[in-house]
C-alpha cells in the first residue's frame, strides 16, 4: 500500500490542498480495518508534507460516514481483515495536531467514530442533509475516536455527556445551534461553499496559518504564562517573516499579497 493508492479512500493534493475522501459510497462510507490503516497512513503522509496547508476530510456519495460497518463486522468479512492495535486508532490525533488546518464537510450520515473523526478537525461545515448522532451507546460501545475528549471543548461538557448518554438524531440546524459545526450550507452549495473557506485559507500566509494552528494546540496543554511566552515568541519570529513584510506591503496598496514561504 502506498501513499495515495488506496482501497477504501481516495487521497488527492493539489497545491496546498489535500482531500481525504472516505470511499465506500456503496456502504455508505462505513468504517473497516482496512479503511483505519488506510486513514492513518494517509493522514501521516499529510501531516509530514509541508506543502499541505489545509485538508479536507468527506465522504464520497451522500453520506460522510456512519460509524463502523456493522455488517462487515457481524458477517464474517472482518475476520479477512488486518488486525488492529491501539496505535491505529491514532487518526483523531492526526486529524487535531497535524500544521494544516483540518475540515470536515459533513453531508448525509456522521455518527459513531465517524462523528468522533469530523469533532477531531479544525472546522466542521455541514449541509442541510446532515444528520449526526454520536450512536455508541445503541450498540452497546463506550465509544471511540476521542469524542469524549474533542466535543466537550466545542459543545460543553454536559451537552457533550448528552449527546452520548441519550443518543438519538439531530440535524444540521441543531448541530449549528450547540455550535458543532460552524456553518450550514444549501446541499445544492455545499461543494462550492467548502471550496471558497478552502481556497480562502490556502490563499493565506502558509507561516502564519501553520503558527495559529500551533498556537490551539499549544494552548490546549499549556498554564497561560508559559502559552503566553511561547505565542509572543512565535509572534515575533512571524512578525519578521517575508510573508508579514508582504502582506503589509499589499494592504498599504491594495492588492492580493503574493507568498512564497511554506
Amino acid at each position: 500500500m502506498t501513499a495515495g493508492t488506496y482501497e477504501t479512500i481516495v487521497y488527492e493534493k493539489s497545491g496546498g490542498v489535500a482531500r481525504l475522501t472516505l470511499n465506500r459510497p456503496e456502504h455508505r462510507n462505513g468504517i473497516t480495518g482496512r479503511m483505519m490503516l488506510e486513514m492513518c497512513e494517509a493522514l501521516s503522509a499529510a501531516g509530514e508534507d509541508k506543502s499541505v496547508r489545509v485538508l479536507v476530510l468527506k465522504g464520497a456519495g451522500k453520506d460522510f460516514c456512519p460509524g463502523a460497518d456493522l455488517k462487515h463486522y457481524t458477517d464474517g468479512a472482518s475476520k479477512a481483515g488486518p488486525d488492529l492495535n491501539v496505535d491505529d486508532f491514532r487518526m483523531t490525533t492526526l486529524l487535531h495536531q497535524m500544521p494544516a488546518v483540518t475540515i470536515a464537510a459533513i453531508s448525509g450520515a456522521c455518527a459513531g467514530a465517524g462523528f468522533g473523526w469530523a469533532c477531531a478537525c479544525d472546522l466542521r461545515v455541514a449541509s442541510r442533509s446532515a444528520r449526526f448522532n454520536t450512536a455508541f451507546l445503541d450498540v452497546a460501545v463506550a465509544g471511540d475516536m476521542a469524542g469524549p475528549w474533542s466535543l466537550p471543548r466545542l459543545v460543553g461538557a454536559a451537552k457533550a455527556r448528552e449527546l452520548y448518554f441519550l443518543p438519538g438524531k439531530f440535524d444540521a440546524a441543531e448541530a449549528l445551534r450547540i455550535d458543532l459545526v460552524s456553518r450550514v450550507f444549501d446541499d445544492a452549495a455545499f461543494t462550492a461553499e467548502v471550496d471558497a473557506i478552502v481556497n480562502r485559507l490556502a490563499d493565506a500566509s502558509p507561516v502564519a496559518l501553520r503558527g495559529m494552528k500551533a498556537n490551539f494546540i499549544n494552548a490546549e496543554r499549556m498554564d497561560l504564562q508559559s502559552y503566553v511566552a511561547l505565542e509572543s515568541e512565535r509572534h515575533l519570529r512571524i512578525s519578521k517573516s517575508k510573508d508579514t513584510q508582504e502582506a503589509f506591503r499589499a494592504f498599504l496598496e491594495k492588492r492580493k499579497p503574493k507568498f512564497e514561504s511554506l
